[in-house]
């Protein structure tokens, strides 16, 4: 404990460091006192003006090629070497639905009202955009390794920079600190949900230091291990089948519970739309809240922007560039308005806020322990226990989904530093036996360690500043890739045309 409690007090000096990159430049009150953009950081002002620039430039892509990203998931191609379209997408969305799909949600709503769903949705809408110019760049300055192709941040900016090996050492190391202090937050949500379903099945309430916690983070290290050690094409196979079942799952709890409160879908409507303008006064009563709510939510959560993912695009065997800018674009979409959307109607149709009898005030800063009231009032009392049940393995799994996705691609941009062999293997090992023990190790020992996630937030705002001006960079060979496309998509089409013509 005393070991944990140190390590806790290293990171102290980080909080300063990254309140300021976080909140820049509203940290001035000159800027603050500007309507509506003040109430925005640089880094949220980069990414929708990014995707914004992105979306005009490119007629509205995430549009006009929204179904042909279904048409190529469909397609169910082999490949000898990568991984599949459909693999990829669900490789991207392991790490994309994670359990701020139900905890950022639910603490935007919370912090800004039903209207900053709204604003969550017109960012991931531009995000779509920024989503595919990153996705499109992976492929285009992909590499093959044997069997794999491997790419993402740290390939493209350093090709994008005069080809600089020490810019993609930079990149690739910048990207395995962010992953490896987002590891053990991981670790508690896993904890937490796991301990409350095996509290639900026994109804007993456990103490972490209960041997049932034990188990659990043996058995977190234990599979991840297993698991990440089989390399990409194993954790792609894995996220094959996680993904699916848990967003089915989620979906499926979530159609019923609005079924059964049929009475309450006009209220999530007229409050999503009324609240995005003019909130009510017990969300503060300013637009500005429910904007800034949901537009960091909406990005935070669906990574547009970020460069995070863009290793499962590099690693599909696309047909071409952009059709791989499709399909991550269209992961967008599931991310923010589906899974998203998903935990935001529940929390708003539930209306705790409204409740007689309930401390909304004293209540809104346990955001899960929120999201679980809301799950009680709409269930009916025969199903409550069955339906949290659910929900809480949903949460867990997308918890340990994050996992897999962040330490494969903690392995792709490692590959950028070296291929050796022993190098990769030493980053796993560094991923599954010591970050995840060590996340394991704060739960067992009670320590909350806030000052471990103030280095995870650092990391998180450096991606945006590292990827945001690449993408920027590189827009023009996406253009260029999207350009070509389209010329061969005409030439194939007035083809077919004439052969119908000549029979």
């Amino acid at each position: 404990m005393t070991y944990l409690n140190t390590v806790n007090n290293i990171f102290s000096f980080l909080n300063p460091i990254t309140d300021l990159l976080w909140e820049f430049p509203r940290n001035f009150e000159l800027y603050k006192s500007i309507p509506i953009i003040g109430e925005f950081s640089l880094a949220i002002l980069l990414l929708i003006g990014c995707g914004l620039y992105f979306t005009l430039k490119l007629n509205f892509v995430q549009v006009r090629y929204f179904k042909k990203s279904i048409e190529i998931l469909k397609n169910k191609n082999e490949t000898k070497v990568g991984i599949s379209p459909m693999a990829s997408f669900l490789l991207s969305s392991a790490t994309r639905i994670g359990p701020g799909n139900i905890m950022g949600v639910t603490g935007a709503v919370l912090a800004g009202g039903p209207g900053a769903l709204f604003w969550m949705w017109v960012s991931a809408f531009f995000g779509m955009a920024t989503c595919f110019v990153e996705a499109t760049l992976s492929q285009i300055f992909k590499e093959k390794n044997g069997d794999d192709y491997v790419g993402g941040i740290a390939y493209y900016g350093r090709r994008l920079i005069k080809n600089s090996k020490l810019v993609g050492f930079l990149i690739a190391f910048a990207y395995i600190l962010y992953a490896l202090f987002t590891l053990p937050s991981q670790v508690f949500h896993m904890f937490t949900a796991f301990g409350s379903v095996a509290s639900q099945i026994t109804g007993n309430s456990y103490a972490r230091t209960d041997m049932i916690y034990l188990v659990i983070g043996l058995c977190i290290i234990l599979f991840t291990t297993i698991i990440i050690f089989g390399g990409i094409k194993r954790v792609a196979a894995v996220t094959d089948y996680i993904v699916p079942i848990m967003a089915v799952t989620y979906f499926i709890i979530a159609l019923f519970l609005i079924a059964t409160n049929l009475d309450k879908v006009p209220y999530f409507f007229t409050s999503v739309f009324s609240q995005a303008f003019s909130p009510d006064a017990i969300f503060g009563g300013a637009m500005g809240i429910a904007l800034q709510q949901g537009i960091k939510r909406g990005l935070m959560s669906n990574e547009a922007g970020q460069g995070t993912v863009t290793m499962a695009a590099a690693a599909a065997d696309a047909k071409h560039p952009v059709e791989q800018g499709f399909i991550q674009s269209f992961g967008v979409f599931i991310d923010t308005f589906v899974i998203c959307t998903i935990s935001g109607f529940l929390v708003i149709i539930a209306n705790l806020w409204n409740l007689d009898g309930f401390d909304f005030l004293s209540l809104r800063g346990d955001k899960l322990g929120y999201f679980i009231m809301s799950l009680k009032t709409l269930s009916p009392s025969i199903l409550e226990k069955p339906i949290q049940l659910l929900v809480a393995m949903c949460y867990g799994m997308f918890a340990f989904s994050t996992i897999l996705g962040m330490i494969a691609f903690i392995e792709v941009s490692a590959t950028e530093i070296s291929r050796k062999k022993i190098f990769l293997n030493s980053m796993k090992l560094i991923s599954s036996l010591i970050f995840i023990p060590f996340g394991v190790a704060c739960v067992w020992s009670g320590a909350e360690l806030d000052n471990i996630w103030i280095i995870s937030d650092l990391t998180n705002i450096m991606m945006v500043y590292i990827n945001v001006p690449l993408i920027i960079i590189g827009f023009k060979y996406t253009k260029n890739s999207l350009d070509n496309y389209e010329e061969i998509s005409a030439t194939i089409t007035n083809y077919k045309k004439e052969i119908e013509e000549l029979n």
